[in-house]
């Protein structure tokens, strides 16, 4: 992702507050939200070609981060997840540290394990997927290279 570009911040106003307090503060504002540990998660715009920003909840699993693509439990994808189907390097923000990664769908032999890890922390996560018809995804993001942070 080139460093150069203008990132775009979420549109719903709660999780664009969240994410200005998160890079404003290097994370110290942020990274912990309402008990729970968040990441900022950028992806290239599948249609728009921008550079778009979101915070999501996470976990960590052998030296990844995982994030769900809930979407409360919509009947569609966030359109972060469409957008890393599209383009699977992303730039993450964990508190102060900022890395590149690769994003991919967590395969059937480890969804299962990381779906209950995601649901101990976020618990509303079960109640998401049984408001929709659709799988929700279970995403992992593979650090690429040394933090920048």
């Amino acid at each position: 992702m080139d460093e150069q570009d203008e990132v775009l911040d979420s549109p719903t106003g709660w999780v664009a507050t969240h994410v200005r307090r998160y890079v404003a503060s290097e994370g110290a504002r942020g990274h912990i939200w309402y008990g729970k540990p968040t990441l900022l998660l950028t992806t290239r715009g599948r249609s728009s070609g921008a550079l778009r920003r979101t915070g999501l909840i996470y976990g960590e699993d052998e030296g990844n981060y995982v994030v769900v693509g809930s979407n409360g439990g919509s009947d569609r994808h966030p359109h972060w997840y469409l957008n890393l189907l599209a383009e699977p390097r992303v730039r993450v923000q964990v508190a102060a540290e900022t890395f590149d990664a690769v994003a991919r769908e967590a395969e059937e032999g480890e969804r299962a394990r990381l779906w209950e890890a995601m649901t101990a922390i976020f618990p509303q996560y079960k109640s998401y997927q049984k408001k929709t018809d659709r799988k929700i995804p279970v995403v992992v993001l593979e650090p690429q290279g040394p933090a920048r942070g």
